[in-house]
């Protein structure tokens, strides 16, 4: 199977380094440890994730589900056909999200706009809004 093609930098360099040294030292990542395969973790998108920023809001400023299972798919190395199947996932925007996410920090820049071009018009105001902005999702 293809892996996507890279931007060459290690994983422990494609996020901000406070975000990433937080995303490692926490439970939840370390929990996610559990986690085997892509179906598992889309599944824990779908059933944890409801906001796509890099850390949690309210008083407990720690990493989100959401980057915690971003840096998860970095350490799995996910295949051109299991990122065709994050983008068009039919059950919720975020595993969507955690996929263009993955591309943004991943994937070589070079490549962005043939990932990215078909999905510019998605009616789904989280995907539409992440594309346009990534700050606002």
């Amino acid at each position: 199977m293809a892996e996507i093609q890279t931007s060459g930098r290690p994983i422990d360099q494609l996020l901000e380094k406070v975000l990433c040294m937080n995303i490692l030292s926490s439970d939840y990542f370390r929990d996610l440890l559990r986690l085997k395969t892509y179906h598992e973790v889309i599944d824990e998108i779908y059933n944890q994730v409801d906001h796509v920023e890099p850390w949690m809001t309210g008083n407990c400023r720690g990493p989100s589900t959401a980057f915690c299972l971003l840096y998860k798919f970095f350490t799995m190395k996910l295949t051109v056909k299991q990122m065709h199947g994050l983008l068009k996932h039919p059950d919720s925007p975020y595993i969507r999200a955690v996929g263009f996410l993955y591309l943004r920090y991943y994937a070589d820049p070079k490549t962005l706009w043939n990932w990215y071009e078909p999905f510019i018009k998605d009616d789904e105001v989280c995907t539409r809004n992440l594309l346009l902005d990534p700050m606002v999702a």
